[in-house]
Parts: structure tokens; C-alpha cells; sequence
């Protein structure tokens, strides 16, 4: 794998002081900036490995495992889709995002934990109305939400990305189908136009039945919010449930920029590239004051323990037993799999195997000490011959 030039560690360790006395960070955010700062370096600790046939020596430093790092997210991905994949149905899946109109967007930064569950809950019951209705559905559906709150300039701009299968499960335990529309809505799970209505009217309300929320929002605006259309974008079916499973490595485990998006950092500046998704998703590239990318960055960093990837309806836990009925009515037969080690996972979705040794391409690897960022290094016996 290659490394990346320029990294996100690097930028706030040359100006993340500076970023602290001109915006006076929260303290989950300064928190999250000095984790990924630390991500694999010997702050966090690490190991001392030999390879059995050579003898090369590598050292190997821990990583700092957050969800906002860059670093960190490729077995984690893995290991997550590898599960979601047991829970696939022989049927379409449709992609559909929410978003919001830009003019909350103070009060997602002011009250973000709130107005992201209201986000959820609002864009879950939007999909349930439309399921349950007969016209519809007429059955019981479910989705995957997964939560962002960037755009490709890191610009702040909280959306969901939504997996729906095309279909749910009938009160007699039966699979049905979505029922399709005449010409374009033909291509599409329900109506959109529709489906923006529903959703409006739904989020505004849970805002206004929460008091804390709703105290921070004029009246006139709510009006306004009333009458402007909503947008909620809906795509064409995967083609089958392999592009669910890439769609889904694409999106679940993204973090608001990934390092080798990066292009450079020096006199106070960091350059990054970016894609115009109004303009035919040309490539651009954009340059911010090192301490405004940061503060960009941090609008991104989610609330402590916030759960931002969410399952509902059939694809629930708590369903799990009516999923498996459905599944081996299809004729699926699902194979529990025990988890798979770090290094299983980059051998077998990663192309490399961290454990061969990269000098002699023949040897393997094994630990001969250990340490964490406080503790003397603990010491292995190695086999004989070794």
C-alpha cells in the first residue's frame, strides 16, 4: 500500500497550537486532533518484530484506532461490510440521501447531538410511512443510514445516506416487492417529490415537539422552511447485491477528508483536492489557511459515543430472526464466520499480508518485544533456531 506525501497528522502537529488559541476547540475535538497527531507514532507504543528466515528487524507503532482518523479506517471498513454481507437479500437495493436545508445549519453545529438523532428519526419514519402505506408497499421495510456532515470542499453539510432494499415483510412472514410506478418514478423506490414532502413535515415537527430545539428557531424561519422544497436525492438500483457491498466501502467508514487527498502544506497554507459535483464533478484544488482547514475539519467530529451508522426496520437486530426466515425463503444459506483478525483481513481484502516479511519476501514476522506509550517494553521468547 502506498503511503501518502502529505498527512492530516502532519498539519495539526505544525499548526494545531495555533488552530487552539484562534478558535478554542471543544474538548472532544482537541481530543480527537491529539489522537490522530499520535496515530502511529511511539507515543502510542508499538512492537518490535524479527522475520524468522532473515533476521530483519521492523518496528511498529500502534494506531490510534479513532473513527475520524484517516489511517484507521480500512480493516475496520472490512470487517463491518464482511458482516453486512450476511444479511444481503436476493432482491434490489435502492441508494437515497436526505439532506437539509442550509439555513439549519447553525443550529446542527450548535446542537448537534439533538438535531442529528432528530435527522435519523425523521428520515426513518419518512421511510416507514412510505412502506407501510398499501399504495406503496404495504409491508414492513428496514434500511441502513449512515450519517455525514461534509461536503468534497469541507464545507459542513449534514445528510444521510440511506441502503433500502426493495421490498419488506408482510405480517404473514411473506416477501413483497416494492410496487413500481409508470415512467420515471418506474427507475426509483418511491416518489421523490413525495417522499421531500414527508420528510419536511416530519423533521419540522420533531423540532418543534423539542423545546430545546425549537426555542433556537424563529418562526419566520420555520415558516420559510415550510414553504422551500427539500431536497432528497434518489438513485437507480444497484445491479445486485455486489454494488451494495461496494457502495457500501465507499461510504460507511469515510472520514471527512482521507490523507491522500492532501497536495501540500507549507507557509502557513494546505491545498487539497476537491470534486465540483455542481459542475460535471470536475477535479479541483483548493487552498485554506492551515488553521480554517482545521476548523473545518472539527465541524466534522461527531459527539462522544455517537452512533453514526444505524439499522432499522428488517435489518434491525432485533429483527434478525425475520431477516434469516426471509433470506432462507430465498434459498440464502448464511455461514457464520468467526472474526477475523487485523491481519486476515488487509491478507484477504487488502492484497498485502502485514505478516511476510517485505526484505527477503520469504520469512514471517514475529513480535520480540512490545511497549505502550507508558510501560517498559515486554519481552517474547523467541523459538529455537529463530
Amino acid at each position: 500500500m502506498s503511503r501518502s506525501k502529505y498527512e492530516l497528522a502532519e498539519i495539526i502537529s505544525l499548526y494545531g497550537t495555533d488552530f487552539k488559541q484562534q478558535f478554542e476547540p471543544t474538548f472532544q475535538e482537541w481530543k480527537v486532533l491529539e489522537s490522530i497527531k499520535s496515530c502511529r507514532t511511539s507515543q502510542l507504543g508499538g512492537h518490535i518484530d524479527s522475520c524468522t528466515t532473515c533476521g530483519t528487524i521492523r518496528i511498529s507503532y500502534n494506531s490510534c484506532r479513532d473513527r475520524h482518523c484517516p489511517k484507521c479506517q480500512s480493516t475496520k471498513r472490512e470487517r463491518w461490510i464482511e458482516a453486512r454481507e450476511e444479511d444481503l437479500l436476493n432482491t434490489s437495493y435502492f441508494h437515497v440521501v436526505f439532506t437539509v436545508p442550509e439555513v439549519l445549519n447553525s443550529l446542527f453545529l450548535f446542537r448537534s447531538k439533538k438535531m442529528y438523532n432528530v435527522l435519523f428519526e425523521a428520515v426513518n419514519k419518512t421511510l416507514e410511512t412510505f412502506a407501510s402505506d398499501p399504495k406503496h408497499l404495504g409491508a414492513q421495510g428496514g434500511h441502513i443510514s449512515v450519517l455525514h456532515t461534509w461536503g468534497q470542499n469541507l464545507n459542513y453539510h449534514p445528510h444521510i445516506h440511506c441502503i433500502v432494499p426493495a421490498g419488506g415483510i408482510t405480517q404473514n412472514g411473506k416477501w413483497k416487492m416494492v410496487k413500481k410506478g409508470k415512467g420515471y418514478q418506474s427507475k426509483y423506490l418511491y416518489p421523490v417529490k413525495a417522499l421531500s414532502k414527508v420528510f419536511r413535515a416530519i423533521f419540522l415537527r420533531l423540532i418543534q415537539d423539542e423545546q430545546e430545539l425549537s426555542s433556537q428557531v424563529d418562526k419566520s424561519v420555520l415558516r420559510k422552511l415550510y414553504q422551500n422544497e427539500w431536497v432528497v436525492y434518489a438513485k437507480q438500483p444497484f445491479y445486485g447485491p455486489k454494488q451494495v457491498i461496494d457502495y457500501l466501502g465507499r461510504y460507511t467508514h469515510k472520514v471527512a477528508i482521507s490523507n491522500h487527498r492532501i497536495t501540500s502544506i507549507e507557509d502557513g497554507k494546505v491545498s487539497f483536492l476537491w470534486r465540483d459535483y455542481r459542475k460535471g464533478y470536475q477535479q479541483k484544488e483548493m487552498t485554506l489557511e492551515a488553521t480554517e482547514f482545521l476548523r473545518r475539519f472539527c465541524q466534522h467530529i461527531l459527539p462522544y459515543r455517537f452512533t453514526k451508522i444505524r439499522h432499522y426496520g428488517i435489518l434491525s437486530n432485533r429483527n434478525k430472526n425475520k431477516l434469516r426466515e426471509i433470506q432462507f425463503l430465498m434459498g440464502i444459506i448464511v455461514d457464520k464466520k468467526e472474526k477475523k483478525s487485523w491481519q486476515e483481513i488487509s491478507k484477504e481484502k487488502l492484497y498485502f499480508d502485514p505478516g511476510v516479511c517485505s526484505h527477503c519476501g520469504i520469512g514471517h514476522f514475529i513480535t520480540i518485544s512490545s511497549w505502550n506509550g507508558r510501560a517498559p517494553p515486554k519481552r517474547f521468547v523467541q523459538n529455537k533456531g529463530i
